[in-house]
């Protein structure tokens, strides 16, 4: 008995005290067991990295949303315009006398709605008049041609259709690529294709054509008149003043560029120099980037001008044309700004003896061209013609002609400099050096000449805007104190430099 209880106790240790799985594992290798609960801690981690990175997201998204609103409060209100016609229109829908009245072709006014509603006056009136005029013309023609088909027989009905939806479709979208058709009546002539084909197609099924034209051509009438109601009558955008507003800014961005060119190369780049820091360009210098890009929007403005009636400063048939003349002027030295501003990043450095040479007569030509750009700014934006802005430009031309004596003394300050800088007994080495001072030269010639070419280019935006003032015919003002004394200060530079 006590061996039997002693080796039934030997085998009770034998036998483990858990049971497991048991991995064979191959000898050289190595494996790390991870517990179940290890991956339910990364999959929690990671969930929570998504979500915290999804907020980050929608907040940042949500910043921007708040700040476009608030930069242009009027985007806003363009949301609840639409809004409020098409809760209007949505009446003639619900309300049931007037579904009864109209049926299911209820709908069409919705749509017009969705379709016509447009951010500017002028682009919700080009889309309503030429889906007014192409919904009455290709309505009355599919009518036309269909009674003419039904006339000549069931046989021949479907082929007169077949050929005049051909026929009609092929031109109307021929038409579309005609510039002027482009450019004025492209909306409408899709709208012709699309009534005419739905008009002619759905005519050969039903009985009473003349009732379902009527009815859509009502419904249109009235989701369009609802449209022009609230986009005229609640916070207008008007196409022409943004095309105003848009030019006038222009040009005092164009300034604010021209300026910070000159000053990054010489002002900045000095006290970078001295401070032994990089230089780099200000986001100032870089204004003119959006005056190059403004053309697309300049040239849609216009066009959508032209549909609006007479309000505030603008009269029928004003002169929109001249306006993109102006832009088109404005881009003309926004191109030269945009070489300045290259010149910029040269990694040919003139010496600073050279630079200070002609550094106060290029800070006085960028100042005096600004100076204009700015005065015609003011001009556009108030439509008055400027008392100052001839002295202006008689400033910027003795500016120019300083610049140019400025350059006509550098050859000479250019030898002084390696006279300077060279030693009596390196004399084989002339040529190298010489040659190595022109290259260092090239971007301090190019700053000035670029400048000097920038100043002939804003002659022609003061032609352009003179000429947009005599046809516009801006009122005059008076000269007041302050002009008087610029004009004072002009005389006594041209008596002085005439000394």
């Amino acid at each position: 008995m006590p061996l039997a209880s002693s080796g039934i106790m030997s085998s009770q240790k034998e036998v483990p005290v858990s049971l497991g799985w048991r991995v064979t594992v191959p000898e050289g290798s190595s494996t790390t067991a991870e517990p179940v609960s290890g991956w339910n801690c990364r999959i929690r981690r990671r969930l929570v990295e998504f979500g915290v990175g999804t907020m980050a997201k929608v907040s940042t998204f949500g910043k921007k949303v708040w700040k476009m609103g608030a930069d242009d409060p009027r985007k806003v209100i363009h949301g609840i315009k639409v809004g409020v016609a098409l809760t209007l229109v949505s009446l003639f829908y619900y309300a049931r006398p007037l579904y009864n009245g109209f049926g299911s072709s209820a709908m069409w006014a919705v749509m017009t709605v969705v379709v016509v509603f447009e951010y500017t006056v002028g682009g919700c009136l080009y889309k309503a008049i030429n889906r007014a005029i192409a919904t009455l013309s290709a309505g009355a023609l599919a009518v036309g041609i269909d009674w003419v088909a039904t006339k000549s027989g069931q046989k021949v009905e479907p082929l007169i259709l077949s050929a005049s939806v051909f026929l009609l479709a092929s031109a109307a979208t021929f038409s579309r690529f005609i510039p002027t058709v482009k450019a004025r009546f492209d909306y409408g002539v899709t709208i012709f294709i699309l009534t005419f084909s739905l008009v002619a197609v759905s005519g050969y099924r039903v009985d009473e054509l003349m009732d379902l034209a009527i009815q859509r051509v009502s419904t249109i009438a009235i989701g369009i008149g609802i449209t022009i109601s609230v986009c005229v009558l609640f916070s207008p955008v008007w196409s022409g003043q943004e095309l105003h507003l848009l030019i006038s800014s222009n040009m005092a961005k164009l300034a604010d560029s021209l300026e910070g060119c000159v000053e990054d190369y010489f002002v900045t780049a000095d006290h970078n120099n001295t401070n032994g820091e990089e230089c780099s360009s200000s986001p100032r210098s870089k204004a003119y980037e959006s005056v190059i890009n403004s053309k697309a929007s300049e040239d849609s403005h216009a066009n959508l001008a032209r549909w609006e009636p007479a309000h505030g400063r603008f009269g029928f048939r004003h002169p929109w044309k001249q306006y993109l003349k102006v832009g088109s002027s404005t881009r003309h030295c926004a191109y030269c700004v945009e070489s300045l501003h290259a010149s910029l990043n040269s990694k040919t450095k003139a010496p600073e003896s050279l630079k200070k040479h002609l550094r106060d007569a290029c800070v006085k030509l960028s100042s005096d061209s600004s100076k204009v750009l700015r005065e015609l700014s003011s001009s556009i934006s108030m439509m008055k013609r400027s008392p100052s802005i001839n002295l202006f430009v008689e400033e910027m031309k003795l500016a120019v002609q300083e610049l140019q004596i400025a350059l006509s003394s550098l050859p000479d300050r250019l030898l002084l400099t390696q006279a300077t800088t060279q030693s009596k007994d390196e004399e084989n080495k002339s040529s190298g050096a010489a040659a190595l001072s022109l290259l260092d030269i090239v971007p301090l010639m190019t700053m000035a000449s670029l400048l000097i070419e920038t100043s002939s280019r804003i002659e022609g935006v003061v032609d352009a805007v003179g000429t947009l003032a005599n046809i516009t015919c801006f009122r005059s003002i008076g000269i007041d104190k302050s002009s008087s004394k610029v004009q004072d200060e002009g005389q006594e530079m041209k008596a002085l430099q005439e000394v």
